[in-house]
């Protein structure tokens, strides 16, 4: 399948919480002061089928994401 004939390098933004601007903008630095690190692991759009598969068997830590181009 190409995958990118049916994405149309589309975004999507997710909230886990609601959360007011203010309260983000004081959480930033808190999280930065005591160490929390983001979990992200990166795909190549060729790899989306293994980023599924990792998925689906409870082996994706922290996001997952498919960098559809490079930057």
């Amino acid at each position: 399948m190409e995958y990118a004939e049916y994405l149309w390098y589309e975004k999507e933004l997710k909230t886990v919480a609601n959360v007011a601007r203010q309260d983000a903008i004081e959480f930033l630095p808190l999280a930065a002061e005591i160490g929390i690190t983001p979990e992200v692991q990166e795909f190549q759009l060729e790899r989306a089928n293994q980023a599924l598969v990792r998925l689906k068997q409870g082996q994706m830590h922290g996001a997952g994401v498919l960098r559809i181009r490079e930057t």
